[in-house]
């Protein structure tokens, strides 16, 4: 029987794990798993499905968290209450910086708050900021691979379209809040929207934990929309493999 209501795990499970990652995407869970020793299905519920893996003896978790800020927010809690008191995300996402490249890895430091999730376990004003440890070990992860990352900030948003100013929707809607928001994050110096950070770094910062987040760049906005598939993939698997060098460096 689960020790956790929509997970479906045991603490015992996690033989001990601390460290878990985090990914969006259910389907990656099972790869970045075999980049690690002896992996090992857990459970699978709904948009969570789990793995356990071991680095260097140690126990890993790898769990997916769904899109956006309430699913990550569910297994987040959930795994803090089984003893998780470090996560790393993995994802992809979409540059809005003219000099960052598709294949280019960004290391989030910290996130502008465009999600309604973080609002529930902290007011706005109390930043959405990343783990210095974490930070600090993925972008050394990063050049070890041989990769310069860019490290700086992130806006998340709960909404794919109108809160990261698409217009190629059905009513191509913006509503006032979010419409040229994208020229203003530009002006800041964001690097990009994702749409999980915010909920994950304001969680784990006010209750904490710790956390770090880092994403391949599969497109970048000023110059398309669409990514390619092939660059798509290779991007991804940079992104994984710096994740789980990550989490070598933590466990």
């Amino acid at each position: 029987m689960s020790d956790v209501f929509h997970l479906g795990l045991t603490k015992a499970m996690l033989d001990g794990a601390n460290v878990a990652i985090v990914p969006g995407d259910p389907e990656r869970v099972k790869r970045i798993a075999e980049l690690m020793d002896n992996p090992t299905f857990l459970a699978s519920h709904r948009e969570y499905t789990s793995y356990l893996g071991y680095l260097d003896g140690k126990p890993v978790v790898v769990c997916s968290t769904g899109i956006g800020g309430p699913s990550t927010s569910i297994a987040v809690e959930e795994l803090a209450q089984l003893g998780i008191d470090t996560f790393l995300r993995v994802g992809t996402t979409g540059a809005i910086q003219s000099h960052v490249n598709v294949g280019d890895v960004i290391v989030s430091q910290a996130s502008v708050r465009l999600d309604g999730a973080s609002l529930h376990f902290a007011p706005m004003e109390f930043p959405a900021v990343a783990d210095f440890n974490c930070t600090t070990a993925m972008v050394e992860a990063c050049r070890d691979a041989g990769l310069e990352p860019h490290v700086g900030i992130t806006a998340s948003s709960d909404t794919f379209y109108p809160g990261q100013e698409r217009y190629d929707t059905v009513t191509g809607r913006v509503t006032r809040r979010f419409a040229g928001s994208m020229k203003e994050w530009q002006d800041m110096g964001v690097l990009n929207y994702e749409m999980e950070s915010a909920t994950l770094f304001t969680m784990c910062a006010s209750q904490g934990w710790k956390a770090g987040c880092v994403a391949g760049v599969i497109v970048n906005r000023t110059q398309q929309e669409i990514p390619d598939e092939a660059t798509m993939k290779q991007t991804e698997s940079h992104a994984v493999n710096i994740v789980v060098n990550t989490a070598r460096k933590l466990v």
